[in-house]
């Protein structure tokens, strides 16, 4: 994912544009980058993979000055791209992600549009989405007719003489919010820019909706649909916990993720609850509050020096930072029964390598897992929320029981299914746990508080928002059917 963060203000901005966008460093590791205009384009990218974006940009913005700019952590593109087109200069930044990229490349080269290259020779998202705005008769046709060539999702903010121009994706999988100050306007991925800067929130961005912040206040430019498909992980993993989406906090819906989890759990008895750092913490409070059981901590991260494992994309990488970011208690961990709660299982590797062998090597006596959303099936389309569908814990498992790789997988997705439970079996004995359980969608939804078509869940359930069941990878995936309201089931494993 990436994180975006824009500002007009009455004086300097670059202050604040660097905090903001800083407040945004949890969804990217890749690189940095900020653009600040004021009687001249200013635009800076680093590379933050080894450092912090603050120790990057401190200086730069110490020698930048303008009243608006536009700030970006990335997961893969160098940005803010800058294109002096026919509209004028502008800088942009882009959240999302473009399927049909290859495609769009080929139409632009066939009018002879030529492109700058990544290092790895593949063409920057960025700067294909600012070639494609710049096809419109303006800059507002340009975004609009860019949604309609795009496959995926796209939310940008575009930096030009007249102001900052905000456009949310046109189904809503990545959000933008609105925030005033006495001397500023703002616009962010994340509300948690907000407080510590000063800023309000006033109107969170409708999808597809198109709005210009300068001097002058806030005007809209293109009015939003009430078509909102918006990513269900932000709430359950990558959203930061103090910010909220359609209004609804992270922290709150981690909270009740929680007690939805602990309501099906009647078959077992803890000693401890604990979450995994730092995400895995929200999900565990709510269990234990409606557990009644103790929440400790046999397990911190060294927040220092580690950030996600997940996020950067190195396999070789994210093993490195989750062997050494989670340091263990023994004297918390000898001789307890312990349920652990994580945001979700994604490959499995990691909770088994780095997580929980570290629990039975410092004496537990029992080990639950619960994930606070269903088994992912599908790599995401529309965020990179998840990638190859190849490596997924749910999928390996049932390669394991096919004795291959199958289309339809709607049984598994069925927490009421004989196939379902034997997935999880087999799962929970690859992890090594005296027990695992998922999370079911319909409790996920309950906790998130909106309605399920106003969610996006493609990675759980391979329906695509709008659309039927998407092809992937030559992959043809039925929609599950979720109609069910029981709850999912346990597998009972290891014995000690």
């Amino acid at each position: 994912m990436s994180g975006i963060f824009g500002v007009v203000s009455k004086g300097n901005c670059t202050e604040t544009l660097l905090y903001g966008t800083d407040y945004h460093s949890h969804l990217g590791t890749e690189y940095g980058g900020i653009a600040v205009l004021g009687e001249r384009f200013h635009r800076q990218i680093h590379n933050i993979g080894q450092s912090q974006f603050k120790s990057k940009f401190y200086e730069d913005c110490r020698r930048m000055e303008g009243n608006k700019g536009i700030g970006v952590i990335s997961d893969s593109n160098e940005q803010p791209m800058f294109l002096n087109s026919r509209f004028g200069p502008f800088c942009i930044v882009t959240g999302g992600l473009i399927e049909n990229t290859e495609k769009l490349v080929t139409g632009l080269f066939e009018k002879g549009i030529s492109f700058s290259e990544m290092s790895d020779g593949t063409v920057n998202v960025t700067e294909l989405i600012a070639k494609l705005i710049n096809q419109g008769n303006d800059l507002i046709d340009g975004i609009e007719k860019m949604f309609e060539a795009i496959e995926g999702s796209c939310s940008l903010l575009l930096l030009t003489k007249d102001g900052v121009y905000a456009a949310r994706d046109r189904l809503g999988y990545t959000p933008l919010v609105v925030g005033k100050r006495e001397d500023a306007w703002a616009v962010t991925s994340e509300t948690s820019a907000f407080p510590n800067n000063g800023f309000e929130t006033v109107k969170y961005l409708e999808p597809g909706e198109i709005i210009l912040l300068n001097e002058q206040g806030m005007a809209q430019k293109r009015p939003g649909g009430a078509n909102n498909q918006i990513c269900a992980f932000l709430w359950i993993y990558t959203g930061f916990p103090a910010s909220s989406y359609e209004g609804i906090n992270v922290e709150t819906v981690r909270e009740r993720c929680g007690r939805y989890l602990a309501r099906r759990d009647k078959d077992i008895d803890v000693d401890v609850v604990a979450g995994i750092p730092d995400s895995g913490v929200a999900h565990a409070l709510g269990y234990a509050m409606e557990s009644g059981k103790s929440l400790r901590r046999p397990l911190v991260k060294y927040t220092p020096g580690y950030g996600r494992s997940y996020t950067p994309p190195s396999q070789k990488t994210r093993d490195l930072i989750a062997t050494m970011k989670l340091i263990p208690i023994k004297d918390i961990i000898e001789g307890n029964r312990i349920v652990i709660c994580e945001d979700s299982i994604v490959r499995g590797t990691q909770l088994k390598n780095f997580t929980v062998n570290k629990l039975w090597e410092c004496g537990a006596k029992e080990v639950h897992v619960r994930a606070a959303c269903p088994p992912l099936m599908f790599p995401c389309r529309f965020c990179l929320s998840t990638r190859s569908i190849h490596e997924l814990a749910a999928r390996k498992a049932i390669r394991s029981l096919e004795g291959h790789d199958i289309e339809d997988v709607s049984e598994y997705t069925d927490h009421n299914s004989e196939k379902y439970r034997k997935m999880v079996k087999w799962i929970a004995d690859d992890l090594d746990v005296t027990t695992l359980r998922y999370q079911t969608l319909e409790d996920m939804v309950k906790a998130i508080g909106l309605p399920r078509e106003k969610l996006c869940h493609y990675c759980w359930t391979g329906e695509c928002p709008g659309s039927a069941p998407a092809e992937k990878a030559g992959e043809k995936q039925a929609a599950a059917d979720w109609g069910h309201a029981s709850g999912g089931h346990t597998s009972n494993i290891k014995n000690t």
